[in-house]
């Protein structure tokens, strides 16, 4: 590990023995003042977002807004951290919560600035300091970040961006001063965080990738659930791991629905992301274009059928493609990252269950029905750490957001997210 870095972490670990004592009430007034200022500057930061990944300018500047109403939602939580008392029988009987100290954050490319303070801003709120090592697309998201916490007043060192390797990531988490690990990634990333971490003994959250389900039912309303599916696979090029992947439809409507989504489908196409009115920007890396045209002709290879061609726009965008899925394709247990969704056919509500559960990820599915009793069955079965209802699904900052089998584990988002990086320390006795 270089000079360098071990300099920045001695540094945390400093500003950590004095942010710890800062009262909740005034980390949370330097919150608000984040909330604000991303606001009045989320033209600036989405440019940056849009320039570095090819997001569509318009959805960089809904994470930025994203971002800002999080801030706000911690700015102004109750303290969950205050000594509780427990009744034991003992003058002194209380569980404490203490931070950690120095986290570690590794955040991929797909919402530069939303996912590393979706980290960062609640471990900050509880009293630790973070370090984040960024995608390396993302190098200027994670400066502007980094600067934007000392201009607010934020002492420096609490939020640190590091350039650093996957090497050197490996020995930062072996390093006594980072005390646990945070990544949002894909699974093989985070075995290979897992592995390290827990070879360490160090406290691991993991946000890993998804393959959802968004099922439509024969009673649900279809020209909203063919709406929203385009969006939901087609959102962020479909470069996001919480997308609807796998479309399980009910054979009773399943040409009907088909036609409609085929038909929605197709007003989404590639175009300069940094047009306001562009819905479906480029892939963030030429190399991820090339894994996902793999992954298409290995499906068809392998008993897919083609429903719309996934069509090659240059060498980083293009025609979004849907595929009809065959039971045993190796596809199947993989995740799509890129404008690519697969149909299944589903015989009654069991098999689109049984369906929706045979994968190896649990991240966030989806179910469109008018019927609240079936909904509550498929929210109650599906195995998944989110389930929408008649909606795209989107992480909502007042909820708990984490994964299920292989999409990971730990929370983050609303007050539970508090306790992750906190030692629970119970005081019990007598004076």
């Amino acid at each position: 590990m270089k000079k360098s870095v071990e300099t920045k972490l001695l540094e945390s670990d400093k500003t950590f023995k004095k942010w710890k004592n800062v009262p909740f009430a005034e980390r949370q007034e330097l919150l608000s003042k984040l909330s604000k200022t991303l606001l009045e500057r989320k033209e600036e930061f989405a440019e940056i977002i849009t320039k570095e990944m090819n997001k569509p300018i318009a959805q960089s500047v809904s994470e930025i807004e994203k971002c800002a109403g999080m801030c706000d939602f911690y700015a102004k939580a109750e303290n969950v951290l205050e000594p509780e008392q427990v009744e034991t029988g003992h003058e002194i009987s209380e569980i404490h919560r203490e931070p950690m100290g120095v986290i570690l954050g590794i955040m991929p490319w797909n919402f530069p600035f939303w996912q590393a303070l979706r980290f960062a801003v609640p471990a900050i709120l509880t009293g630790n300091v973070i370090v984040l090592k960024h995608a390396s697309i993302c190098y200027k998201s994670g400066d502007t970040m980094e600067k934007l916490f000392v201009e607010l007043g934020f002492p420096e060192g609490i939020f640190t961006h590091l350039k650093v390797s996957h090497d050197e990531v490996e020995e930062m988490i072996a390093n006594p001063v980072i005390k646990g690990v945070s990544l949002t990634g894909s699974e093989g990333g985070g075995r290979k965080i897992a592995e390290t971490a827990g070879r360490n003994l160090k406290k691991c959250v993991l946000e890993l990738g998804g393959s959802d389900a968004f099922i439509v039912l024969e009673d649900a309303d279809l020209d909203i659930a063919a709406k929203d599916a385009a969006q939901a696979r087609l959102q962020n090029c479909g470069q996001t791991c919480v997308a609807g992947k796998r479309f399980i439809i009910h054979s009773k409507i399943y040409k009907e629905f088909l036609e409609k989504f085929i038909a929605e489908y197709k007003k989404f196409y590639p175009d300069n992301p940094m047009n306001k009115e562009t819905k479906l920007g480029l892939m963030a890396r030429e190399d991820l274009a090339s894994d996902l045209e793999k992954q298409y002709k290995k499906a068809l290879k392998n008993g897919a059928e083609i429903l719309l061609p996934l069509t090659a726009v240059g060498n980083m965008a293009f025609e979004p493609g849907l595929i009809e899925m065959n039971a045993g394709n190796p596809v199947l247990q993989e995740e799509l990252f890129g404008p690519l969704g697969m149909v299944f056919k589903a015989k009654n509500d069991e098999d689109a269950l049984k369906i929706a559960n045979d994968t190896m990820f649990g991240l966030a599915n989806a179910v469109y029905t008018k019927d609240r009793k079936r909904a509550m069955y498929f929210a109650e079965n599906l195995e998944s750490g989110s389930v929408a209802i008649n909606q795209i699904f989107r992480s909502d900052w007042r909820m708990p957001f984490g994964g299920r089998k292989n999409s990971g584990y730990g929370t983050e988002l609303s007050l539970y997210a508090l306790d992750e990086f906190t030692v629970k320390k119970s005081i019990i006795g007598e004076i």
